[in-house]
């Protein structure tokens, strides 16, 4: 078992036409939602830092880095609402031994995050990563509302959507696997305002094409604390798609937002970042 506080979550998110994204692999399917005559899709970037990560039974071992992931909002085989993962971007000297451990796409770059949660102000802070290219964000406390994109009903309803996937996956060498999920407590939420500056490092992550135009941001938020418990084990490989693709189903996990927030044998679980 592995236990983590993930601090000062950083979330963006953003909505892109279906269209023009590539194919996840089968048998994910995009999460499609209605908007201006066209379906889009939506997409995240998380930055946060991972805080005194260690093993429950060597609890004096502790380490943290900050890391930045890169997601899209899917549908698996069963119609679970579920992450895509397509990048995480961590330090270096810790970049090898996740893609060992945990076979996500981990990969170096450097980071600079700041700890909002420490702070006795409203911001603005600034977020900066740096792989091939660049990322800044800059940040502030504000009244929660929504931007560019499909509404998903009220702010509490759209943080819920974001946020309550019991299920992330990704692919390793050329597998697709699975990673389940364990329910998070209920956590505050501070809605708040962005700027992303400088953006020539996010459509490289999500394999956009080139030309397309990155749209304003739907909606952005910090999470201060999420404490979070998983564990190290096997992970899924996960079969082909049936040749006819059930209906969505509903999907039911703990938010961390408070108030304002064919047969198989199970796999083994393990807690994707975040």
């Amino acid at each position: 078992m592995l236990r983590t506080t993930v601090r000062d979550c950083l979330y963006l998110n953003w909505a892109f036409p279906a269209e023009a994204l590539p194919k996840p692999p089968a048998p994910l399917r995009y999460q499609r939602h209605a908007w201006q005559g066209g379906d889009y899709v939506f997409a995240s970037a998380l930055l946060f830092h991972q805080d005194a990560l260690h093993l429950t039974a060597l609890p004096s071992l502790k380490f943290g880095y900050p890391q930045l992931n890169i997601r899209f909002y899917v549908l698996d085989d069963e119609g679970v609402p579920s992450v895509l993962f397509r990048r995480m971007l961590m330090p270096a000297w810790v970049a090898p031994g996740v893609r060992l451990i945990t076979h996500q796409p981990a990969a170096r770059a450097r980071l600079r995050f700041p700890h909002p949660s420490r702070a006795l102000d409203g911001g603005p802070w600034l977020w900066s990563a740096e792989r091939r290219g660049k990322l800044l964000v800059k940040a502030w406390t504000d009244s929660p509302g929504v931007g560019e994109g499909p509404r998903l009903g009220s702010w509490e309803e759209s943080v819920r959507y974001f946020q309550e996937r019991p299920r992330g996956y990704a692919l390793a060498s050329g597998e697709l696997q699975r990673i389940s999920s364990p329910s998070h407590p209920e956590v505050p939420i501070w809605p708040l305002r962005a700027e992303v500056e400088a953006d020539g490092l996010l459509p490289r992550l999500l394999d956009l094409p080139q030309g397309l135009r990155w749209p304003g941001l739907h909606s952005a938020w910090l999470a201060p604390e999420i404490p979070i418990v998983f564990e190290l084990g096997l992970v899924l490989r996960v079969p082909a798609a049936p040749a006819a693709m059930p209906q969505p189903a509903a999907g039911r996990v703990v938010s961390f937002f408070r108030g304002d927030d064919g047969e198989r044998t199970p796999p083994e679980r393990r807690r994707a970042s975040c």
